[in-house]
């Protein structure tokens, strides 16, 4: 019987031998640096836009969030020694931030129906720390409802990232009609058993409510001595229900925030935080991010649970302290999970420079949670 992300191996089972991981297994390419410098221009002209039209500096991606929620982590005990390592090496429970976005760096209208993404933040990690985090003690993880990333390398992530920005604050009225046109062509896609993650990306998502996603990392990080892929996945039966689950956005320019608000207001919710070793350098590639990893080959494995209580998703308080002063980054972390290939590297920079910018500009600094 084989295990997925809708059917995992039981807890604390490992059925696969995980790939020690060797420093040759990323390849960085001399113009990197190049591509690193253009991509932080054009994150910068994002934020310039933006900034311009609406007075307040926006993040450079997932601008929009639909809900800024509290709770917590269980890591899960014993796990077998390749999986507990960094933030899940220890047993116990620990405080997290969840906010649900979607993908663009505008803000834009729901119905321009977008890939979802979700940042969680864990607080009061231990252990060495990656450069630029020193002396903090939180751990991130920034997900897309995708499997794997819509761009191999980062020179084609700078093409589509050069795209959006030449779209950024272009005719809303404009973009909703073209993504109701995409929806179609994707659904049309599905129909036949495809999938299209660039027609998902330009505005072409279901109109379906976030919070029935299974998140992932869609790229690859250290584990210990191994490396992975994570996933988010709701698994309370209040969640799953969502799943797929068409949300009325009719006149409702934030429906995705209003139904994420309603939920939350009535009930909390449970997802299983679960882990993907690499097994094969080919089939699960380090400097191809675009590469889907055969859930065959290496079945993911539930490491800790999150329980969010019941609670308000959109208040002025949590819009300054999470939204405002937070920023989410794949490098905020443990060294036991650096970010491995280039489309990790290059969001080192253009993420630390977002964060910068807005807290210059709405004299508003960024911090960490202790």
């Amino acid at each position: 019987m084989s295990h997925s992300l809708d059917n995992p191996l039981p807890e604390n089972r490992l059925t696969v031998t995980p790939l020690e991981f060797q420093p040759s297994f990323e390849q960085v390419p001399d113009d990197e640096e190049e591509t690193n410098r253009e991509l932080t221009e054009v994150m910068r002209s994002i934020l310039d836009t933006t900034f311009e039209d609406g007075g307040h500096a926006l993040r450079g991606v997932h601008a929009k969030a639909h809900g800024l929620v509290r709770g917590h982590i269980t890591v899960l005990e014993g796990l077998p020694a390749p999986l507990a390592q960094g933030a899940f090496a220890v047993p116990g429970t620990l405080p997290v931030v969840m906010r649900f976005s979607t993908n663009p760096g505008d803000l834009l209208d729901d119905k321009v129906s977008t890939p979802r993404g979700l940042g969680l933040k864990i607080v009061g990690v231990q252990g060495a720390r990656l450069p630029g985090s020193e002396g903090d003690v939180t751990q991130d993880f920034v997900m897309q409802n995708a499997k794997a990333f819509t761009a191999a390398t980062p020179k084609a992530f700078l093409k589509s990232l050069k795209l959006l920005a030449k779209t950024t604050d272009k005719g809303p009225g404009l973009k909703k009609a073209f993504s109701a046109l995409l929806r179609g062509v994707e659904s049309v896609i599905e129909t036949m058993g495809g999938e299209s993650g660039t027609l998902k990306s330009m505005g072409g998502h279901p109109l379906t409510h976030v919070l029935g996603e299974t998140f992932n990392t869609v790229v690859p990080f250290l584990y210990g001595n191994h490396y992975a892929k994570l996933a988010v996945v709701p698994v309370a039966q209040s969640l799953t229900d969502l799943t797929d689950q068409p949300v009325d956005l009719d006149g409702k320019p934030d429906g995705l925030r209003e139904a994420v608000t309603q939920y939350f207001a009535n009930q909390g919710g449970t997802w299983e935080v679960r882990i993907q070793l690499a097994t094969d350098l080919e089939q699960m590639p380090i400097e191809d991010a675009s590469k889907e990893w055969s859930e065959e080959l290496s079945p993911f494995v539930t490491v800790a649970r999150i329980e969010v209580p019941a609670q308000a998703a959109w208040t002025d308080e949590s819009i300054q302290a999470i939204n405002e002063q937070m920023s989410f980054s794949p490098w905020h972390g443990l060294a036991a999970h650096r970010p491995l290939g280039g489309v990790m590297r290059v969001r080192k920079p253009t993420y630390e420079m977002s964060a910068g910018f807005r807290g210059k500009h709405n004299g508003c600094p960024i911090h960490e949670p202790r």
